[in-house]
């Protein structure tokens, strides 16, 4: 037989995807991977059942249904403080994650080099690899996070044709300042590189934090290929509805990729979430006070289960740091505490590039009843989890 491609020789299977299926092996409660146990806003799923008669059950335009499309622009415009031509400046994905790789493959080439931020989403080291590019890696150092813009820098020296930026950052909640955008900015357009942000958590920032748009910077707009979903923000994760938002002449390769990779997204889910997106501005503002009671309902349960852990300023992730416990493989921990105290998380090591085996990931974008349930085993978790080191 021939061999397979080289390009997956490193690859894993997804360990947040894995977390889950362990969890279900378990019956543990899933704090892993990040999706709603409650239901998305009425409107959208009463929408939905109309369209069972209508005629939205073929393709739609490849880049996106037009009126999906111009309500998305509408709404967009108003957020990034940019006007956004829904003709000429938007391509419709199947999820954020078909929109990060094809935006990948519209501005890099094999053997280009892009900039990681770790600890990182694990899909982007592996859609630079998918593209044939190299991956340069620049710490977030903890507890805040921040970056040193002289390592930065060496990053961008060494060629870089892109850098990748998910603001709010998953793992680590993280909301990159004003400041420190202008910082990554100014490297950017002076070694003449391109930025692909992951802004799917864009409304879920906390109090006095605020979200800024990294295309909506000073000449960034024409450098810049903004990608989010409406997963996270309408609690419709299954629906797999993305986009990339950017300038003519970059949504016009864009298309080209996206149109090769999926053809296009679901039809008539793009015309039940336009209900969603022409919702009021209130409603932006009402899901972030939900995820922020939930987020201090959590946090006061880490605290009184006396497991120190970060603080997100946005999104719905908190790293829980599991020194204590003396486990030299933080993959054995997690499926540990699935097994024996009954809590689904992923290990934080699947996040960084560097050797980091103190954390784990948990998510609270959960109902509070299933938060106490999780946080109640968690106050066992010193009787329950075996004490003694594993490797796998």
């Amino acid at each position: 037989m021939p061999e397979l491609s080289d390009r997956t020789a490193t690859f894993t299977d997804s360990v947040i995807r894995r977390m889950t299926r362990i969890s279900m092996q378990y019956g543990a409660i899933n704090l892993s991977q990040g999706f709603p146990d409650f239901p998305p806003p009425k409107a959208i799923t009463e929408r939905l059942a109309e369209l069972k008669n209508e005629n939205v059950h073929q393709y739609s335009i490849t880049w996106g249904a037009k009126d999906f499309r111009e309500a998305l622009a509408a709404k967009q415009s108003h957020f990034m403080g940019h006007p956004v031509d829904p003709e000429r400046e938007i391509v419709v994905t199947c999820g954020s994650t078909e929109a990060m790789i094809a935006s990948m493959m519209s501005v890099v080439n094999p053997g280009d080099k892009v900039i990681v931020f770790s600890p990182f989403y694990e899909n982007y080291g592996a859609d630079a690899i998918l593209s044939g590019a190299e991956p340069l890696y620049v710490p977030l150092v903890p507890p805040d996070f921040s970056f040193s813009p002289e390592v930065l820098e060496a990053a961008f020296k060494q060629g870089a044709k892109a850098l990748i930026l998910c603001n709010p950052s998953n793992p680590c909640g993280k909301v990159f300042t004003r400041d420190e955008l202008m910082c990554i900015a100014e490297l950017v357009e002076k070694y003449d590189a391109f930025v692909i942000t992951d802004e799917v958590y864009e409304h879920i920032v906390y109090r006095p934090y605020e979200h800024v748009y990294f295309a909506s910077l000073p000449g960034m707009w024409e450098r810049t290929l903004s990608c989010s979903s409406l997963s996270k923000t309408y609690a419709i994760t299954g629906w797999r509805l993305g986009y990339v938002i950017s300038s003519p002449h970059i949504i016009d390769t864009v298309k080209k990729v996206h149109d090769f990779l999926t053809v296009g997204a679901p039809a008539p889910l793009q015309a039940a979430a336009i209900t969603g997106l022409k919702f009021g501005y209130d409603y932006y503002d009402a899901l972030r006070d939900e995820y922020a009671v939930r987020r201090e309902f959590f946090l006061k349960g880490l605290d009184k289960c006396q497991l120190p852990h970060t603080e997100p300023q946005g999104a719905y992730y908190v790293l829980v740091d599991i020194s204590e416990f003396g486990y030299d493989s933080d993959l054995a921990f997690c499926e540990a505490l699935a097994q024996y105290t009954g809590v689904g998380a992923v290990p934080g090591s699947s996040f960084f590039r560097e050797d980091e085996q103190r954390y784990i990931r948990f998510h609270f974008a959960k109902q509070e009843a299933t938060l106490a349930a999780a946080l109640d085993r968690l106050q066992g978790i010193r009787k329950t989890i075996p004490t003694q080191r594993k490797r796998f």
